[in-house]
């Protein structure tokens, strides 16, 4: 399998479309000398677009500077060029979906260590693909009774403190939650209607441990899930190391592929039987529909995960932004900037905290944020009643100078 990763210069995508131009505004500008016209494949002529494409702007919607992070509603992270570029090229051809699932999950393997991948439409669509897999696995007779599962295994135990929104997830296939909070009452709450135990890799670090939840659930032969969405996939694998049948990510998070994706791993039947309660097959799942353009582009943000990113040059980059930021802000009076390192699972990236004696500077973080987000540009950042919190990880390149200046106007104005 060729493992190339498409780098600035390669010119098999690049003739008509560059990093710089990737890199810049919306991006959809950019990708109309490549998206030829149906059927046309790389190398042919470019093809002129026969209306004005749209831009964000154009429909009156201002972009905004991510500063929060990785949230859905901020649209997530921007895809890496060569995801786009993956994204254009898928977009010209036609293929079978099945065949491409397969092509796809081998090669994740390969990528990843685990026995086998999918990739569906969002961290969450994974997970609802798995709580079908291990309530019907590939059975079609199971497959059709779901969400109804008064004849089947209907319970999901999962630890008190892992419990949050994403859970319906899995209850929406028919489970019911168990909530337990140690590995005792684990032990005694598994019964033959339990079909899974699942946990939030993020909430470890009390309560029940990964250990002990692999450790029951082997003895049991009951399979185990985690969401992952927000952590790094990192190669080894920490979760699969450890036991865990099924891990899900977000794919428009730190893997920098499409907003509308996500990455289940883990055993190969079980991934399987994932894929076939989804779409494009008339199962529970069927209106989670990963295109072939999201699932290519995902593809190759995985590859760049592991093979293509420099992720030390990445982390030095956010401190060098940071670095920035904090020399112009502190010049205003009683500004102090401090870097906080990353102490969980999810969002592994460091955060700048910036906090001011608001009887000096006679502005709330409140209203710090609201002056960011409705100003130009608008920039979104959070701000508690201590201060502002700067998330690195979704700065592009040059954001610092507007983020600065916006910042060190709107705080010295407050003197």
């Amino acid at each position: 399998m060729d493992k190339k990763i498409l780098k600035k210069g390669d010119s098999e995508f690049t003739g008509r479309i560059t990093r710089r131009d990737l890199l810049k505004g919306t991006g959809l500008a950019a990708l109309t000398g490549s998206l030829a016209g149906c059927g046309q494949t790389s190398g042919q002529a470019e093809y002129t677009p026969k209306i004005p494409i749209p831009t964000y702007e154009s429909i009156g919607v201002t972009p905004v500077i991510n500063c929060r992070g990785t949230y859905t509603i901020f649209s997530g992270s921007l895809m890496l060029p060569e995801a786009r570029m993956a994204m254009v090229e898928a977009s010209k051809r036609y293929v079978h979906m099945d065949k491409l699932m397969d092509g796809v999950g081998r090669r994740l393997s390969e990528l990843t260590g685990a026995e086998w991948g999918i990739i569906s439409t969002g961290c969450a669509a994974c997970v609802v693909g798995a709580a079908c897999a291990c309530v019907a696995g590939a059975d079609p007779e199971k497959m059709a009774l779901i969400p109804d599962l008064r004849t089947m295994k209907n319970e999901c135990i999962v630890p008190r403190n892992h419990r949050n929104v994403y859970d319906r997830a899995i209850w929406m296939a028919g489970l019911k939650m168990v909530e337990i909070e140690t590995a005792e009452e684990m032990e005694a709450a598994v019964n033959d209607r339990t079909a899974m135990i699942t946990f939030a890799g993020q909430s470890f670090g009390r309560g029940i441990s990964l250990e002990d939840i692999v450790r029951i659930a082997k003895k049991h032969n009951i399979p185990t899930l985690v969401d992952a969405a927000a952590e790094r996939p990192d190669v080894p694998n920490v979760y699969i190391e450890a036991g865990v049948d099924l891990v899900a990510y977000s794919g428009g998070k730190c893997l920098r592929g499409p907003q509308a994706s996500g990455l289940l791993l883990g055993r190969k039947d079980l991934c399987q039987a994932a894929f076939l309660n989804l779409a494009p097959h008339h199962s529970f799942g069927r209106p989670m529909k990963g295109g072939k353009e999201e699932i290519m582009a995902l593809l190759t943000a995985v590859d760049m995960w592991i093979n293509g990113r420099d992720h030390e040059a990445e982390w030095q980059e956010w401190l060098k932004n940071f670095e920035y930021i904090s020399e112009k802000i502190t010049q205003v009076s009683t500004v102090k900037t401090e870097v906080i390192e990353p102490r969980g699972r999810a969002n592994v990236a460091p955060r700048l905290s910036v906090t001011w004696d608001q009887n000096t500077v006679k502005i709330t973080p409140g209203e710090v944020g609201d002056q960011l987000i409705n100003g130009t540009p608008s920039i979104a950042m959070p701000g508690g009643r201590g201060g502002m919190s700067i998330m690195s990880y979704m700065m592009e390149e040059g954001d610092e100078i507007p983020v600065a200046k916006r910042l060190h106007e709107i705080l010295s104005s407050a003197v």
